[in-house]
């Protein structure tokens, strides 16, 4: 996740649509009307700002200023987004130094925004991270790609046995385990996860249809990173998965 500060003045339906579009991606949006005051009152230097160029905004100049300077110092890439006029009439404030790319008008909110989530991850040199499902279920297996596919790298795996198998191949950040599968069920995939040296420490999260006092204890006992229930709703089932990565990278 990554936080992008906005400058822009009002809210026109475009730019909202294109906040929207950048947030489903799981970064975090700062929005700033460009007015000195509110600028300088940053404190944690954002990863990258766009600026959503409109024609009065050549008169704010001591806020341009500031940010300019901020750029420079803390190499914060800056995106300015309008029509050409517009970004001309801003361009020696800001400076070509600070500026990272020009994206004129007309543009497609969903292309700028999938654009700005692969600049970001190229520029932390990360990718998305990698979580493996497990569940004999190919109802369940689907609708967590449907939720998960657009922050996270999503593998299936519709048994005990393709989970193993696919663990010994490669190391995901997180799993997603079924408790109760035919053959090979969750808790013997987990005893077989935390034996083996090569991937004992990848986290395990149970994905379970009960909520029964002994399913629960029985989970905690095999020590997993978490539980999360089958009927918890699909904005729940997200943040929380969200929430996970977050502590882990808070706790490194």
């Amino acid at each position: 996740m990554a936080n992008i500060l906005v400058i822009r003045e009002g809210k026109k339906y475009l730019t909202s649509s294109l906040l929207e579009y950048i947030r489903k991606y799981g970064h975090n949006i700062i929005e700033m009307e460009p007015e000195l005051k509110m600028i300088s009152s940053i404190q944690e230097p954002p990863d990258i700002c766009m600026i959503i160029v409109e024609s009065s905004m050549g008169e704010k100049t001591q806020a341009l200023v500031y940010l300019r300077d901020l750029a420079i110092e803390k190499d914060i890439p800056i995106f300015l987004l309008g029509y050409p006029i517009d970004i001309e009439g801003i361009r020696a404030t800001v400076t070509a130094s600070a500026i990272e790319e020009e994206i004129f008008r007309p543009f497609d909110v969903k292309e700028i925004a999938a654009h700005i989530d692969e600049f970001l991850a190229e520029q932390k040199n990360t990718i998305k991270k990698k979580i493996l499902v497990v569940d004999d279920s190919g109802v369940m297996l689907r609708n967590v790609k449907n939720l998960l596919g657009d922050k996270y790298q999503v593998i299936l795996a519709n048994s005990g046995a393709m989970a193993v198998k696919y663990l010994s191949l490669d190391k995901p950040d997180l799993v997603l385990l079924d408790y109760e599968m035919p053959v090979i069920n969750g808790k013997q995939v987990l005893e077989i996860v935390r034996t083996e040296q090569d991937f004992s420490g990848v986290p395990v999260i149970f994905l379970t249809g009960k909520n029964d006092r002994n399913t629960i204890m029985d989970v905690m006992g095999l020590k997993p990173d978490g539980y999360l229930l089958k009927s918890m709703s699909s904005d729940s089932f997200v943040q929380a998965i969200d929430d996970f990565f977050e502590k882990k990278r808070i706790l490194g």
